[in-house]
């Protein structure tokens, strides 16, 4: 950690901040890219489900349409990963080599100055 700056603290919150966030867009851009595809595709399996609920027909819809059930799970999996992360972080606190990262970032983003895109959104 560098003494000569009083906002490093601040600015490494500000850092993990924008990482929670792009993370949160990713998740939102998968939902709204891949899953559209994957739904369109279980047209017809999705009317039958309508009328005859059964796991049989959602187990033979996703078996049978594979780039249905991978952009459906990717989306499901990747939202879930991304829960777990922050609850952890938001329960335990972040672990010590994540934040550590998180500094080493920060230092080389001030050591390039305001070249680097992030530099004003981290001295604002």
């Amino acid at each position: 950690m560098t003494e000569s700056d009083p906002n490093f603290e601040q600015k490494v919150q500000r850092l993990h901040q924008l990482t929670v966030w792009s993370r949160w867009l990713f998740v939102l851009a998968c939902w709204l890219i891949l899953a559209p595809f994957g739904l369109w595709n279980l047209r017809p399996e999705i009317e039958l489900i309508r009328e005859h609920f059964t796991w049989t027909a959602v187990r033979f819809g996703l078996a049978y349409h594979l780039f249905s059930a991978l952009s459906l799970s990717f989306c499901v999996g990747i939202t879930a990963a991304v829960l777990v992360w922050q609850s952890r972080n938001i329960l335990q606190g972040l672990p010590r080599h994540e934040k550590q990262q998180l500094e080493k970032r920060v230092e080389k983003i001030q050591a390039i100055g305001p070249r680097h895109p992030l530099w004003r959104w981290l001295n604002q």
